[in-house]
C-alpha cells in the first residue's frame, strides 16, 4: 500500500466509517476529524448569525409581494441588504441576483419578479454543493399594526388567505425563524467558507430562495434551469426554521436537529442524510442527528423538494420542536430565538458542506447506459462490485448491509481500484455500497447499488 492510499484509508475511516456517536457531552470534534474542516465548524459565530437574524427581522416585511423601493421596508431593501453582505465577505464569491418573471397564478396575485441572491465560490470543479434557506416572509392574515394578527394562531382560514384579493402584503411578517434562521445560516456559511483560505474541490453555492411561501416559486424556477443546463449538483442542504429550541407545546430541546429526506432507502437523498448525520458526530457530536424517513413535516414542504424534483440530492434541516403561533404571522420575532441552538444547526451544515466540497464527487455505480455494475462473481455466489473512477480518488471504501437494514453496518477500505468482491456474499440478502476519499481528506458519498425494478407483464389467459 503506497503512502497516499495509507493518509486515504486513515482519512476514510475517520469522515465515514460506521462508529458510534460520541458522548452527548462532547463539545468539541473527534480528535479524528480533519483539521481544516474543524476550523471551518470553529469559525461560526453566534454573535453574526443573531446580529443577521436581527436585521433581517428589521425589514418588517419580506412578503414576495411586498414593497420593492423603500431602503428600509419590504422585500426589495431586504434583498438589496443580502446582496451588499455576500459582496462585502469576500472578493472570491461571486454574487448575482437570479431573477424570475413570474406572471399572476395561484398565490401569486399580480405579476412580480421574484428573485434570489445567488453567491457562488468556485472550487476546483464545476460539481455543486449548495446551502440554502428563504429569505421571503408571509402574514396572509395579519394587518400592518404590529403584534396584531386577524386570525388567532392555529385557526382555520376560509379557504387559502393567501388567494384573499385584499391582503396586505406589507402587513408585518418579521419571518426570524421562517426563515431568517435559515437564510442567517446560509449567508454565516458564505462568510466563512469565503474567507478560509481554502480550495475545495466542489462549486460552493449559497443560495437566498424567494417565493418559497408561495409555492417555492424561486427554488423551482433555479433548478429547473441548472437542470436544462445540464449542472451537476452533489447536494443541496436547505434550512427551513433552525432557530428554536422551544417548541410551541413548551417542549424544550436545543440538542438535535431533525433532517428529513426523500426515500427509498437508498435514494441520493437519503444517502446525504446519512452522510450529514456521520459527519456531524464527528465535528458536533454534541448535536443529535434525527434523521426522518420522509421528504417533510406532515403536509408541508419547502425549497429542498425543487432539487428533489429533478433528482438533485437534497434534504431539509428543521428545528426540534417548532411553535405554530410564531409562524406566517407577526409573532415570528427575534425574542422567540434561541441563538446557540441555531449556531449549532449553523455547524453541522458547515461540517457537511465542507466534507462534501473536499471529497473527490462519489463513485458511478452504473455504466453509461445505467445497468448497476454489481454482479455474483466467477463462482455465482460472491459479490462481485465495479465502479467507475472518481476524479482526484486516492482509494476507495466498500459498505455493506443487510436487505432490511436502514444503515451500513459494515466496510472495508480497498485501496485504489474499481473492483472488488466479496465471497460467499449473495446479492440477494445484502445491500452494497461504496465510497472514493482523498489522498489527504474526507470522503465522498456513498454510492449504492441499488436493484432494478423488474415488472412482470400479465399474460391473459385463453378463451
Amino acid at each position: 500500500m503506497t503512502r497516499p492510499v495509507r493518509r486515504f484509508a486513515a482519512a476514510l475511516v475517520a469522515s465515514l466509517a460506521a462508529t458510534p456517536a460520541a458522548p452527548a457531552h462532547a463539545q468539541g470534534p473527534r480528535p479524528d476529524a480533519d483539521p481544516r474542516i474543524a476550523a471551518l465548524v470553529a469559525a461560526v459565530s453566534q454573535e453574526r448569525l443573531q446580529a443577521t437574524v436581527t436585521r433581517l427581522a428589521g425589514f418588517g416585511t419580506r412578503n414576495t409581494l411586498s414593497d420593492t423601493v423603500s431602503d428600509t421596508r419590504g422585500i426589495g431593501a431586504a434583498r438589496r441588504w443580502i446582496f451588499r453582505e455576500f459582496a462585502a465577505y469576500s472578493p472570491r464569491l461571486q454574487v448575482s441576483y437570479d431573477v424570475h418573471h413570474v406572471l399572476r397564478q395561484g398565490r401569486i396575485t399580480r405579476d412580480v419578479d421574484v428573485v434570489n441572491v445567488v453567491a457562488i465560490l468556485p472550487g476546483k470543479s464545476a460539481r455543486r454543493v449548495y446551502v440554502t434557506g428563504h429569505y421571503d416572509t408571509v402574514n396572509p392574515r395579519g394587518t400592518s399594526a404590529p403584534g396584531v394578527n386577524a386570525a388567532a394562531p392555529g385557526a382555520a382560514p376560509a379557504g387559502d388567505p393567501q388567494m384573499r384579493a385584499d391582503q396586505d402584503y406589507d402587513a408585518d411578517a418579521p419571518g426570524a425563524n421562517d426563515d431568517g434562521s435559515g437564510t442567517a445560516l446560509t449567508m454565516e456559511l458564505a462568510r466563512v467558507f469565503a474567507t478560509s483560505g481554502l480550495e475545495f474541490d466542489a462549486t460552493l453555492v449559497f443560495v437566498a430562495w424567494a417565493g418559497e411561501e408561495q409555492g417555492l416559486i424561486g427554488s423551482m424556477a433555479h433548478a429547473q434551469a441548472i437542470a436544462a443546463d445540464k449542472v451537476v449538483v452533489e447536494a443541496n442542504l436547505n434550512n427551513d426554521i433552525v432557530g428554536s429550541s422551544l417548541g410551541g407545546n413548551g417542549a424544550v430541546d436545543g440538542e438535535s436537529v431533525r433532517i428529513y429526506a426523500l426515500g427509498p432507502e437508498d435514494s441520493p437523498h437519503r444517502a446525504l442524510a446519512r452522510y450529514v448525520a456521520r459527519v456531524a458526530s464527528v465535528y458536533v457530536p454534541a448535536h443529535g442527528i434525527r434523521l426522518m424517513a420522509r421528504e417533510d413535516r406532515f403536509g408541508r414542504g419547502s425549497d429542498h423538494s425543487s432539487f428533489t424534483a429533478f433528482d438533485f440530492p437534497a434534504v431539509v434541516f428543521r428545528e426540534a420542536n417548532e411553535n405554530y403561533a410564531r409562524q406566517h404571522n407577526s409573532e415570528d420575532k427575534v425574542e422567540g430565538m434561541d441563538f446557540r441552538y441555531l449556531a449549532q444547526n449553523t455547524r453541522v451544515n458547515a461540517a457537511a458542506a465542507a466534507s462534501l466540497a473536499l471529497a473527490p464527487p462519489a463513485p458511478r455505480v452504473t455504466t453509461d447506459r445505467g445497468t448497476v455494475t454489481l454482479g455474483r462473481g466467477t463462482g455465482g455466489y460472491d459479490a462481485a462490485l465495479q465502479w467507475q473512477p472518481s476524479p482526484g480518488a486516492a482509494g476507495y471504501r466498500v459498505y455493506w448491509r443487510t436487505a432490511w437494514g436502514n444503515d451500513w453496518e459494515r466496510s472495508v477500505a480497498v485501496g485504489n481500484v474499481t473492483r472488488f468482491q466479496l465471497p460467499n456474499m449473495s446479492i440477494d440478502d445484502w445491500v452494497f455500497g461504496v465510497a472514493a476519499g482523498g489522498a489527504d481528506g474526507p470522503a465522498s458519498l456513498v454510492s449504492a447499488y441499488v436493484s432494478p425494478v423488474r415488472r412482470m407483464q400479465a399474460v391473459k389467459p385463453r378463451d
